[in-house]
């Protein structure tokens, strides 16, 4: 199976299945001399953990992070950094009588076209616990970044058809739901709660920035920043839009009114708007980056769903188990993990080049 390694310098490639013995991941191209804090690390998994909450699946995982290689003292040695996790609860029994059906709204039946000999239980390898390892790779690189200044946030705008106003984005977000505005978080738990109560699922929107980027990472042409950026955060699998600054919204504005004007400020220029989202013909401008991603519903619902199975047959579905009703919560510190990794990512290679 192609498609398990990304990146260019620093290169993250996962395995595992969602119900297989454990998921890993190697980091390679990681410098050496980086220390390495293995509570923030943990921390991090652990805001992706599943059954933290009433918001995600109830399964329960304690994802404590094993690091075999590449840190010796507490500090990276340059050497690929080798990462597992063990898988402790699964119930494959939850998906026997799904074997031969194609769940809809998952990647049962492309998987199945594909590869022909897959893994059912849990999704396997298109699980969204898969991004676990995609989590403890985008630690490492915050870990980087951090010497450098640089800080990846990512917040909550919208879950369902409930979104805020365009409050300021003012991190950390300290309520259950991580909204951006905190006067919007119980209107979105109970956007979620309804939809579960209802056997349903609900989408979202999150919104992540970048602050402390110098000016100049990225690559023109076919390998923009924004390009990587948007190529690392759709390649989450419930993720299906993406925009960076002023994004859609941008097509209804003018030119007078879309362009971020510059004034010196200080001796170097800046800029009186950032409708660019920080990039501009694919290189940062040294402004906060500024990204927004939309998450479709959860696919696996509880109510009856008409779908057919390998065998060509028509059939109608209730998927049961342990889902979250809402993946958007958890799916923040996935988002932060890719745009971690691809800023960490241009930020090595700019140096590799003399930049």
């Amino acid at each position: 199976m192609a498609g398990d390694t990304f990146g260019h310098t620093l290169q993250l490639t996962t395995f595992g299945e969602s119900h297989g013995r454990a998921l890993g991941a190697v980091l390679s191209g990681m410098p050496s001399g980086i220390a390495v804090d293995e509570d923030f690390i943990q921390s991090e998994m652990d805001r992706r953990r599943p059954g933290r909450d009433r918001f995600s699946t109830q399964r329960q995982e304690a994802d404590r992070l094993e690091i075999l290689s590449g840190v010796f003292d507490g500090m990276t040695t340059g050497a690929p950094i080798g990462m597992m996790i063990l898988n402790s609860d699964q119930r494959s029994r939850d998906y026997d009588e799904l074997k031969d059906v194609f769940r809809p709204g998952h990647a049962d039946y492309t998987y199945w076209r594909r590869y022909t000999n897959v893994d059912h239980r849990g999704g396997g390898r298109s699980s969204g616990r898969e991004t676990s390892m995609r989590v403890a790779g985008g630690a490492f690189a915050k870990l980087l970044l951090r010497r450098e200044g640089i800080r990846v946030d990512a917040g909550v705008r919208a879950i369902g058809g409930v979104s805020d106003d365009g409050a300021p984005f003012a991190p950390p977000f300290d309520n259950p739901i991580h909204a951006v505005d905190p006067a919007m978080a119980g209107l979105f738990e109970a956007e979620i709660d309804r939809a579960r109560q209802e056997k349903d699922s609900v989408g979202g929107i999150i919104e992540c920035r970048v602050t402390g980027v110098p000016c100049s990472l990225g690559e023109p042409i076919f390998d923009k920043l924004d390009a990587q950026l948007a190529a690392a955060i759709m390649s989450i699998g419930a993720c299906k839009g993406v925009e960076i600054g002023a994004g859609f919204r941008s097509a209804a504005m003018r030119g007078s009114s879309c362009n971020d004007r510059m004034y010196i400020e200080d001796g170097r220029p800046v800029f009186r708007t950032n409708n660019c989202g920080g990039i501009l013909g694919g290189i940062s401008t040294g402004e906060e980056i500024v990204l927004r991603a939309a998450f479709k519903p959860t696919p696996s619902i509880s109510l009856p769903q008409d779908t057919v199975t390998r065998s060509m047959q028509e059939r109608v579905i209730e998927i049961h188990g342990r889902h979250d009703p809402c993946i958007v919560v958890r799916a923040l510190v996935v988002v932060e993990a890719m745009t971690a990794l691809v800023i960490a990512d241009n930020l090595l290679r700019a140096r590799s080049y003399g930049d």
